[in-house]
């Protein structure tokens, strides 16, 4: 595969849940509190990261006591930046295309332009109970959020939208003012074959758990020929949990000592609900279906990435992931600030550099 010549990206989870990115109970110095977050997100702006991710949760669990609403969360981080975009997590059920159409439009015509939304279609049947939500089948629930991302791209882009699909109905409606223009990116995430085939046609971004990059490979050759076969692009972000230190055994240890002071029922508890999830689908297979014990410790399975160690390690990795056509790279950290901060002095440069030596060199006329 053709190395992709645009640079890539890079995304942080914002920390607006408590408990940090890990099932553990090792010291974080991460806070899921408003000033700590503006703090974070002008440091991410100011290290060379593109975006940010809030998280959408409902109910405490899985050490996660306390959560922050993500679309009014994202406002509050764009209002505190002037470049970086902010990518606010929608759960459909608890949100109509309306009321997300109309949010997204209002934030982006205030930022100009820089929000972003990330379509979830839902792995916690325990939660939806709780708020009284009906919970799908796993393919229905894709389903779901097919209707709902060609709904809000519907709304946003024409007047007079009219729709008929099973789950949303709209009859010559305009919402006006529409976002601006490009319109606001729609990124998803899952692995299983219905979120796959979902991107391929409908998505801009797609966001796998973390992986080799042989297994990523997979993952995208799927993807982006189907894509192709719908005459439709999709770009693809991998989640990672990076942990940079001045040698490899400094950074071993950390993840070590993460996964000793891991709080073993939650994350029984989580790998349970997220298997059974994956079970569901027609596959029998998704997110989190190979995870072990150590990898479920981080929720997102972004140990396995291996982005761990030295900054020179972890940029030749992340050009690796470049080079079987990741597109973005979405970071969890222990220490939020300060790690972001290191990151952007000591491993983003590393990778531009790696990147720059792969181009082509353009040779001088005669």
């Amino acid at each position: 595969m053709t190395v992709p010549r645009d640079p890539i990206k890079f995304a942080y989870w914002v920390p607006n849940v408590s408990g940090g990115l890990v099932i553990s109970k090792i010291e974080q110095r991460t806070s899921w509190d408003i000033d700590y977050n503006r703090r974070l997100a002008q440091i991410a702006e100011d290290s060379g990261f593109d975006y940010a991710l809030s998280q959408i949760r409902f109910t405490a669990g899985y050490g996660a006591e306390f959560q922050h609403e993500s679309v009014a969360f994202s406002h509050a981080l764009l209002a505190a930046t002037k470049k970086l975009k902010v990518i606010a997590a929608l759960l459909p059920g608890p949100w109509n295309p309306t009321l997300a159409a109309k949010q997204i439009a209002t934030i982006s015509q205030l930022t100009e332009g820089r929000v972003a939304v990330n379509i979830v279609s839902g792995w916690f049947r325990g939660e939806f109970t709780a708020i009284g939500e009906p919970w799908l089948d796993h393919d229905e629930r894709y389903r779901r959020s097919e209707e709902f991302i060609r709904a809000l791209r519907g709304i946003w882009t024409q007047d007079n939208f009219t729709f008929r699909g099973d789950f949303y109905r709209y009859s010559d409606y305009s919402l006006k003012p529409k976002p601006l223009d490009p319109q606001p990116e729609i990124f998803q995430g899952g692995s299983s074959r219905a979120a796959r085939d979902m991107a391929a046609r409908v998505s801009d971004w797609y966001f796998t758990n973390g992986n080799s990059p042989e297994e990523i490979r997979k993952q995208v050759d799927d993807i982006q020929t189907k894509a192709a076969a719908n005459g439709h692009a999709v770009k693809v972000g991998v989640n990672a949990f990076a942990v940079a230190r001045q040698n490899e055994a400094e950074a071993r240890g950390v993840v070590d000592e993460i996964v000793a002071k891991a709080d073993p029922e939650a994350v029984h508890a989580f790998g349970h609900e997220v298997k059974n999830a994956g079970k569901s689908s027609p596959e029998g297979e998704g997110n989190w279906a190979k995870s072990s014990f150590e990898d479920l410790v981080q929720y997102n399975d972004g140990f396995k990435t291996n982005l761990i160690g030295t900054p020179r390690q972890i940029a030749e990795r992340i050009v690796a992931l470049k080079n079987v056509g990741v597109d973005l790279v979405l970071l969890g950290f222990l220490h939020f600030q300060e790690e972001v901060d290191y990151f952007g002095k000591h491993v983003i440069p590393l990778v531009r550099e790696l990147e720059a030596a792969a181009l082509p060199r353009v040779e001088a006329a005669e």
